[in-house]
């Protein structure tokens, strides 16, 4: 039986919420966990929308990870 390692080089994700401080928190949170990965933070973007069901706003954004090494 042969085990084969791969690192993981790049991991996309989203989030979203409807209070920028939850979302910073969520991140926060995202970017410890990823620590354990090796994966370090090389982009983000976010945006604001509008939800059209509740008229509220909701906050979004992308995370690029990748490997530290």
């Amino acid at each position: 039986m042969e085990l084969q390692l791969e690192f993981i080089e790049d991991k996309v994700e989203f989030y979203e919420a409807t209070e920028m401080a939850k979302l910073e928190a969520i991140i926060q949170d995202k970017i410890e966990q990823n620590k354990a990965l090796l994966l370090r933070v090389h982009h983000v973007s976010h945006q604001v929308n509008i939800d059209p069901s509740s008229g509220k706003w909701l906050y979004s954004a992308v995370v690029h990870f990748r490997y530290k090494g």
